[in-house]
């Protein structure tokens, strides 16, 4: 099926990039860290509010896709566009673009999966929900591993369907976002991070 990605249709691409499901593996940490190097390298530091590892390989206990997710704040007045432009020098594509958010990706090759895969989330500060659901999973091992249970019984219903993959789990994700938000009460609005240990 090897092609250009650009000219394949979305069943193709989904065929060529399955929804896989792994252990935790504890290299994903490194992953996101070189990735955070690069990014800090290469991205304007005064623009940068935060980069932050997110999704379930940052939660550390559970199953999850072998794909690293970088959460980048930048400031209201940034420019994502331009911001766009710098990430495309560092290897990553722009995937879809929706009002003030983008989405890159990292790995995915006309051949299928690169040994490491990453997805970039860009946003404009406040946008970080993201953080919520990452560190209530961490807090509360028991509701991650409800996470990782519905996970499980999804994967091979939607292997080639990452759209209805993404859409079954998003009553629960909303869910605990919403429990994590009254919990930790605007958190990330003053505790401005640089990623996770």
């Amino acid at each position: 099926m090897a092609g250009r990605l650009s000219e394949m249709t979305l069943e193709q691409l989904w065929q060529l990039f399955p929804i896989i499901l792994t252990p935790y593996n504890p290299d994903w940490k490194n992953w996101y860290r070189e990735q955070q190097d690069i990014l800090s390298d290469a991205l304007p530091a005064e623009q940068v509010i935060r980069i932050s590892y997110v999704g379930s390989t940052a939660i550390g206990t559970i199953w999850a896709k072998p794909t690293v997710d970088i959460l980048v704040e930048v400031r209201k007045e940034s420019n994502l566009t331009d911001l766009a432009k710098l990430l495309d020098g560092c290897g990553y594509t722009l995937m879809s673009r929706q009002d003030n958010r983008m989405s890159f990706n990292l790995g995915y090759t006309e051949n299928g999966f690169a040994e490491k895969v990453f997805h970039l989330h860009l946003r404009l500060e406040g946008d970080h929900d993201e953080l919520y659901f990452r560190d209530f999973l961490i807090e509360y091992p028991q509701v991650a591993k409800e996470y990782e249970q519905l996970k499980l019984s999804l994967w091979k219903q939607f292997e080639h369907d990452r759209d209805g993959y993404t859409e079954a789990k998003t009553a629960f994700v909303r869910s605990v976002t919403e429990k994590a938000r009254q919990l930790y009460n605007g958190r990330y609005e003053t505790d401005l991070e640089k990623g996770i240990e």
